[in-house]
């Protein structure tokens, strides 16, 4: 997730009236309801009351997408340059508003359910589709909000003990230990993960005994007993039997969990971020392991391997960029790589968010290459990435810092700040729990024997984390890849292509806490390297498609023809095909233009029919042809 900070300049315009005054230009006028907006955003505030700004600055605002209304009388922050429908500015105010709209309206007579509670604690981050609130003053109203969400009042006789409730970013919930005692024991059924990281954060058992003490739960007492016994605390377990004994009760162990979903055998309290992923990986890697071919092993030949890397770099960086939001072609990664980027001479480079972030990759990619080469020669890979990560996230953004694109101090590491994903549902932890959750992910990924899993889980719980303000995507592919390395996995490219399975597959796995269609795509992406495919030209039996303005040709991989076309824009620009034969053109530029459909194909960068297409942007500049009279020549 980008973050834009909008900078708005007021601008001397002035109007003359036919008074003699002046009437301030609209630029002036947008400036004045910024400034007020500006003083509301103060300590970071999203959500605002209609009555917070008077009308004439409330229609401008809206009308210029800086607010959102979300229903009558409640507005949030937007950006102007949000897309129809886009729902990150409302993700992002969603638990602010729910706090401030049932302050409101009930004052500080409501509370989230200790189901709700329970997910909060254990970070489960993902907006709810319908948010459930109790309350004495409730009307059992279903509140119709953005993107399909709602808040539904219930009216509930009177509020619990004060000693029940906390008060967490403005929300009202059960403490942990309240929750874990209030919700059925069906929900931990349900929810294994969550109640078994609730359970895990807890340093003692004395907030929960007094609420089984106080409430007389003997068999709540029961089930909670044998559920800490089985994730490791037998000490609390023990606490909880000889406590409720000695008042009295007459108490009986009895699991609410499946046997399968046990996961938490930590023996000790832990932060709840540092529960959550440990859990989720323990829950996760039998799936990923299953999908995953065996490893080959670090490679033999380890030159070929890295001239593969090399080979792959310029389809890796458009596909990775791209991914990302930005306009490169593969013709801008190679200028850069070729040091044709000139910030330092050209303004259009210095202003150039594209070719900034082209040779960010760029010099990402070789701190990535060399340690590829160190885990391929036998380092350890997650000890190397530990040390590193920051150095490679360090080098994506340099560049922009240099040409005053954002403040040094964004090269610093890890965020202090909210991220949200555009178009998704999940939001990454609170920017507290990244410092936490980091060295627990490389413990995790240091622990792990299996390179698929440390690779698959990897790549996916460093996105989930999103330690970074920017650049976490490409992060985790690097990531992924220097996992791939240490089990002799091929470098992977994921396609531009591609993106809506694959971020979808993400969201299922941060959502639902599925893995499975993450771990496949992965797999398939992986497998069409490991089949060693390879193109060549024994017989490409070329020829021009007038209807279609394109040059057909065949290459063969084994017994297998494959179609790939170069297009007519491609030769006239590249290969000085203006006024020529097309197939002349193509003959006589033969060898290069089949290098670069080997490069495209043994990456995989196929079209959805299997066949290689060699576009305007696809060559590089040093292709271009020497001249006409060569060409004629």
């Amino acid at each position: 997730m980008q973050h834009h900070i909008l900078v708005f300049t007021r601008h001397n315009n002035l109007v003359m009236t036919r008074k003699g005054g002046f009437m301030p230009s609209p630029n002036e006028k947008l400036a004045e309801s910024l400034d007020v907006l500006e003083t509301l955003q103060q300590g970071n505030r999203r959500v605002f009351r209609s009555d917070d700004l008077s009308r004439v600055h409330r229609e401008r605002l809206v009308e210029n997408g800086f607010l959102q209304e979300v229903m009558k009388g409640w507005l949030i922050s937007s950006s102007p340059d949000s897309e129809p429908g886009e729902s990150t500015p409302w993700h992002a105010s969603f638990w602010e508003f729910c706090a401030r709209y049932c302050d409101e309206r009930f004052g500080e007579q409501w509370h989230l359910s200790p189901e709700q509670s329970l997910f909060l604690h254990g970070e489960r981050t993902v907006i709810p589709d319908q948010l459930v609130v109790h309350s004495p003053k409730a009307t059992n109203n279903d509140i119709n909000l953005l993107f399909g969400t709602t808040l539904y009042d219930l009216k509930v006789a009177e509020m619990p003990a004060a000693a029940a409730l906390m008060v967490r970013d403005g929300l009202r919930l059960f403490s942990p230990a309240a929750a874990l005692v209030r919700v059925p024991e069906s929900f931990f059924l349900q929810y294994p993960v969550e109640t078994q990281v609730v359970m895990a954060s807890l340093a003692d058992a004395s907030d929960v005994l007094r609420f089984l003490l106080n409430g007389g739960h003997s068999a709540k007492a029961g089930y909670l007993a044998k559920a800490f016994r089985q994730t490791g605390r037998a000490d609390l377990a023990d606490e909880i039997l000889r406590a409720m004994k000695g008042a009295g009760y007459d108490v009986r162990e009895s699991s609410p969990f499946e046997a399968r979903h046990i996961f938490a055998r930590l023996g000790r309290p832990a932060a709840p971020i540092v529960g959550r992923i440990e859990i989720l990986w323990e829950s996760m890697r039998g799936k990923v392991l299953a999908a995953f071919p065996k490893a080959p092993g670090l490679p033999a030949d380890t030159e070929a391997y890295l001239h593969f890397v090399n080979e792959i770099y310029r389809t890796d960086a458009y596909h990775s960029l791209s991914i990302e939001g930005y306009s490169v072609t593969p013709a801008l990664v190679e200028r850069v790589r070729q040091g044709g980027w000139d910030p330092e001479h050209d303004a259009g480079d210095r202003r150039n968010r594209d070719a900034l972030a082209a040779r960010g990759y760029w010099q990402a990619f070789q701190l990535v290459r060399t340690g590829v080469e160190k885990v391929i020669a036998g380092e350890n890979a997650t000890a190397l990435v530990r040390a590193v990560h920051n150095d490679w996230y360090r080098e994506l953004f340099q560049p922009s810092v240099t040409a005053g694109l954002l403040e040094a101090g964004s090269l610093a590491g890890y965020r202090n700040t909210p991220v949200f994903l555009r178009g998704s549902r999940y939001v990454p932890p609170r920017w507290e729990a990244v410092r936490d959750a980091m060295p627990a992910f490389f413990d995790l990924l240091e622990k792990e024997p299996e390179p698929s899993v440390r690779a698959v889980l990897g790549h996916w719980l460093f996105g989930y984390i999103h330690p970074y303000s920017d650049g976490n995507g490409r992060m985790a592919r690097f990531l992924m890849n220097v996992m791939l390395a240490s089990g002799g996995y091929p470098w992977t490219v994921i396609r531009i292509r591609d993106r809506k399975s694959y971020l979808s597959a993400l969201d299922r796995a941060s959502i639902e806490m599925d893995i499975h269609p993450f771990a496949t795509f992965i797999v398939h992406r992986v497998q069409w390297r490991l089949e060693r495919h390879d193109l060549t030209f024994p017989d490409p039996k070329e020829s021009f498609v007038h209807e279609r303005d394109i040059v057909l040709f065949y290459g063969q991989d084994g017994e297998a023809w494959v179609r790939c076309v170069i297009t007519r824009e491609a030769l006239d620009n590249h290969f000085h095909g203006e006024g020529k034969d097309k197939l002349e053109v193509f003959r006589a530029n033969r060898e290069v233009i089949e290098e670069e459909v080997r490069r495209k194909y043994i990456a995989g960068d196929n079209e959805v029919d299997g066949s290689i297409l060699i576009r305007l942007d696809d060559l590089p500049e040093r292709l271009l042809a020497p001249s006409r009279d060569a060409l004629d020549s």
